[in-house]
């Protein structure tokens, strides 16, 4: 099944809606690629202490922990 742009930005919004409502330690959601196609990128800022969904409205899920945001020093 092909994943449309419609399809992940639905998707995305709802795992915006997701990590808020359930407190995940979201430091970004955005659109990528994943297994050849669209898919949900959540970057946390660490491990999640519960099991995060995999797939969200038939669109995949992908986590990557990249730790905390901060500001850059110039």
């Amino acid at each position: 099944m092909t994943i449309t742009l419609e399809q992940a930005r639905e998707a995305k919004s709802q795992a915006l809606t997701m990590s808020r409502q359930a407190a995940w330690p979201a430091t970004g959601v955005g659109i990528g690629q994943a297994l050849g196609g669209l898919a949900v990128k959540v970057n946390l800022s660490s491990k999640p202490r519960k099991r995060l969904p995999e797939i969200i409205n038939g669109v995949p899920v992908v986590y990557e922990i990249t730790g905390k945001i901060r500001k850059r020093g110039l």
